[in-house]
């Protein structure tokens, strides 16, 4: 199969599931079908597929990802000691272990197509990630705290681990219990990371966006925190603050300058 061949297969494998698909079309542009694979990969709920789907889904994301570009870590230049500095997309990052900034249910974003972040790594890793979630929170009986982390593989990404962590919500005024939270957050990545012993971690930025946490004082306690930790003799050698905003490329560089 070629893309096009795998991309209207994966469609109508999943159309094929749900009823109330039986009538949508397959629409002719090519755009336009890579948005609709994309909806229906967020709205599914975590459940076992073919070995088949698997196979032609696995070739198809892997296949996008190289299309976009494969970034490798060893090609990236440190901001300062062990800590790098890059703005781009980071399912197509090739480290140790990324960080999703996951909501509380640990499965993924099941909006159709939406913008953040959990969404674009459900959506590039596969839908085995989101069965994997899913087994883990049944598993725990209970939603994931805010500030705490789980790791899982990375499927279709060119990393070798995910750790998704849930970061605080701001509503109003940001408080102190805020920003424990979220250096709760950076430190479970952290500790996590150590605990499986790996070199190498990508943070995206964690609560800012959706989540609304203003993104200077993010990017402080970020710093912090991780500065804090590479000091400590672990496995972990390398960390990558992944910006995708020029904004939060700009706060990063003068906090790390």
């Amino acid at each position: 199969m070629n893309q096009n061949e795998r991309r209207i297969f994966l469609i109508q494998e999943l159309l094929k599931e749900n009823k109330r698909y039986e009538d949508m079309e397959i629409p002719q542009d090519f755009e336009e079908q890579r948005a609709l694979l994309h909806a229906l990969m967020n709205v599914r709920i975590a459940k076992n597929v073919d070995d088949e789907f698997i196979k032609v889904q696995d070739e198809y994301l892997q296949e996008e990802i190289k299309r976009k570009g494969i970034v490798d870590i060893d090609d990236l230049k440190p901001i300062k000691d062990g800590i790098y500095l890059w703005q781009g997309d980071i399912t197509t990052l090739r480290c140790d272990v990324i960080v999703n900034a996951a909501n509380s249910g640990m499965t993924g974003c099941y909006v159709p197509n939406h913008r953040c972040i959990d969404n674009c790594i459900h959506s590039f890793a596969g839908v085995q990630l989101r069965l994997e979630c899913d087994e883990i929170m049944t598993k725990q009986g209970h939603g994931e705290p805010t500030g705490q982390a789980k790791i899982t593989n990375s499927y279709n990404l060119p990393c070798k681990y995910i750790i998704h962590t849930v970061g605080p919500i701001i509503n109003g005024k940001l408080t102190s219990e805020d920003c424990d939270l979220l250096e709760s957050c950076y430190k479970s990545c952290l500790e996590l990371a150590v605990k499986n012993n790996l070199e190498s971690i990508a943070f995206c930025c964690i609560s800012t966006g959706e989540f609304h946490f203003p993104n200077d004082k993010a990017a402080q306690i970020a710093v912090k925190t991780v500065e804090e930790f590479m000091k400590k003799e672990t496995s972990l050698k390398k960390v990558i603050f992944n910006v995708f905003k020029d904004m939060d490329k700009e706060i990063y560089r003068k906090l790390l300058k």
